[in-house]
């Protein structure tokens, strides 16, 4: 089983995917870069780890029977 992501890291992905979604591929070093120049995150270690989900988001959109991420929007009611 893999690590769950949390909310901060899912809030964040879906707002740069929804700002900068054309500009994503499916290598992490790419999106790594896009990150880099769009967002100011606070550490290495949760812009790494939006850049990975970034990253597996896009994989699994090219993909027609991969399971597809889900992320549950109600977190914006505590926004």
């Amino acid at each position: 089983m893999g690590r769950i992501k949390t909310d901060l890291i899912k809030r964040v992905t879906r707002k740069v995917m929804e700002k900068h979604g054309e500009k994503f591929a499916d290598d992490f070093e790419t999106n790594k870069r896009v990150i880099i120049e769009h967002v100011d995150l606070p550490s290495k270690k949760i812009r790494n780890t939006v850049a990975g989900y970034v990253t597996r988001m896009v994989k699994q959109k090219k993909s027609p029977k991969a399971r597809r991420i889900r992320i549950d929007k109600s977190e914006e009611a505590w926004q």
